[in-house]
């Protein structure tokens, strides 16, 4: 029977629900948690290694976090083309990207390890301390070599993410972590008559292995999935010039945030670092206690993306509102939370690190970090804007507002100011924060304003099913829903182009 606006099918109670949210996003929680505390650990054992090594760790890993994250932004963004082909019930183009994605995952990685020969240069430039190069050098160099398996196991995670199967994911992070925490320790610190310890190359070697061994998993896992759904796999896996046009197009806005994003911290850390090296650990320091209480909320914003994805290729996106809205209460809870601990029990969260470290270093570090983690509690509840609105928007297609937004925030509020101030000498450690904290405040306050407006609601990144029941003209169709009722027959006004309008 053709479906009319009249005839919408009712929403399942389900859909939209806290329990559906909970059920989706409670496993990507733990998935990024897990995630988290595996950095957390890895700095903390190089905290006991040596203060050099936790110094060079961050800008090190935001440096090979800036080259990965053009291809990483699109990889990642499959689990929008997955979220709404499951949506719409077309399992097979859900299959299709995942192939898609997995090419262009080899292709990219591929291409980074061409980086390695400007290592040194980029490290030179930064101006750090000759032993803090160093060890940054050799960091960058070995994670490297990860590429590939970080990009496969983005996209073929998405598989699962994307159609809302979010145990599986966590089930595989939580074993990776798991096999990450234990070669960390053995490769930084070794066994003696066994291995020789490899300090900060053992921390990313560790790293290495731990996602080559995701990616091999998540690879397996989707092949059992699409033998036992009587999927046809392997006639899907050719090249789909079309459908990669749309991925690119839609994803690599999406990458260039992830740049834009990353970019800008490097940058940010680099300067930060001319002040000497003690503003350096510390702003490591505070950033790596800040990603403990933020990358969880990863989690929730994938799930965030999924749920919208599902909805719009449903065509109800009134349900993706409400979703949105019941995340942003759970993100602001967590966050608050955190930002008591911070405040209240600052000795509590910095006691791993103080464990092993050196006493007389550590305790000129200790009130400079609990300052910083003051301006972390200020800007907390507006990072949980940017965790859920941002995810919201982009779950939809609307990546093109995000990157222009992402950009203008991140140089003008934060990049431009700090590097002024460090060109005319006037740069401190607490302006550096603050606009940080600014660019955060602005960042999130955008989103919530580009979420209300809600031209997303007329976004999709699928093409049209010719093989649906409708056929009206898409043109004739409102832009944006109004009604639960509209919602359920609204489709994407801009049927996702290759190439630019």
């Amino acid at each position: 029977m053709q479906t009319t606006p009249s005839e919408s099918p009712a929403p399942s109670p389900y859909h939209g629900s806290v329990r559906e949210l909970l059920e989706v996003a409670v496993p990507l929680i733990i998935s990024s948690g897990s995630v988290s505390l595996m950095h957390v650990v890895d700095r903390v054992y190089l905290t006991w290694w040596s203060l050099d090594a936790l110094a060079a760790a961050l800008p090190a890993g935001l440096a090979f976090w800036a080259a990965i994250s053009l291809p990483m932004g699109i990889a990642v963004y499959t689990n929008t083309f997955v979220a709404q082909y499951a949506g719409a019930g077309r399992k097979e183009r859900l299959v299709a990207s995942v192939w898609q994605g997995t090419y262009f995952a080899i292709l990219a990685g591929l291409l980074m390890l061409g980086l390695n020969p400007l290592a040194a240069r980029l490290f030179s430039w930064m101006g750090h301390e000759p032993a803090v190069q160093a060890y940054e050098i050799e960091y960058f160099s070995v994670m490297l070599w990860g590429a590939v398996p970080m990009l496969l196991a983005a996209v073929l995670s998405s598989y699962f993410s994307g159609r809302g199967r979010t145990r599986i994911v966590m089930a595989v992070n939580l074993f990776v972590a798991l096999v990450n925490l234990v070669l960390d320790y053995i490769l930084i610190f070794g066994i003696e008559g066994w291995v020789t310890p490899k300090g900060v190359w053992g921390a990313a070697f560790a790293t290495v292995v731990a996602q080559a061994t995701a990616a091999a998993i998540f690879a397996w896992l989707v092949f059992k999935s699409c033998h036992e759904e009587s999927v046809p796999m392997w006639t899907l896996r050719r090249f789909d010039r079309e459908l990669v046009g749309r991925m690119l197009w839609y994803g690599m806005p999406n990458g260039v945030q992830f740049v834009v994003d990353v970019s800008g911290f490097v940058v940010f850390i680099a300067l930060v670092g001319h002040l000497g090296k003690r503003e350096l650990t510390a702003t490591n320091l505070a950033f790596n206690l800040n990603s403990l209480a933020f990358i969880p909320m990863l989690g929730l914003s994938t799930a965030v993306m999924t749920l919208v994805g599902q909805r719009i290729g449903e065509r109800n996106p009134q349900l993706a509102v409400r979703t949105t809205w019941l995340a942003f209460l759970v993100s602001s809870v967590y966050m608050m939370a955190w930002a008591v601990l911070f405040v209240i029990v600052p000795d509590v969260v910095l006691a791993p690190y103080a464990a092993f470290a050196e006493v007389e270093s550590f305790s000129e570090l200790r009130p400079m970090v609990v300052v910083l983690l003051r301006f972390i509690v200020l800007y907390s509840f507006f990072d949980s804007m940017v965790i859920v609105f941002g995810a919201a928007v982009r779950g939809a297609g609307d990546t093109k507002f995000s990157m222009w937004f992402s950009f203008a925030s991140a140089w003008l509020l934060m990049v431009l100011p700090v590097y002024a101030a460090s060109w005319t000498g006037t740069l401190t450690l607490s302006f550096a924060w603050w606009t940080v904290t600014v660019y955060i405040f602005v960042l999130g306050l955008g989103f919530l304003a580009r979420f209300v407006r809600g031209r997303w609601k007329s976004m999709s990144v699928i093409e049209q099913d010719p093989h649906h029941e409708l056929h009206e003209d898409l043109t004739t169709l409102p832009r944006q829903a109004t009604t639960t009722a509209a919602a359920g027959t609204v489709v994407a006004a801009e049927p996702a182009p290759v190439t630019p309008e």
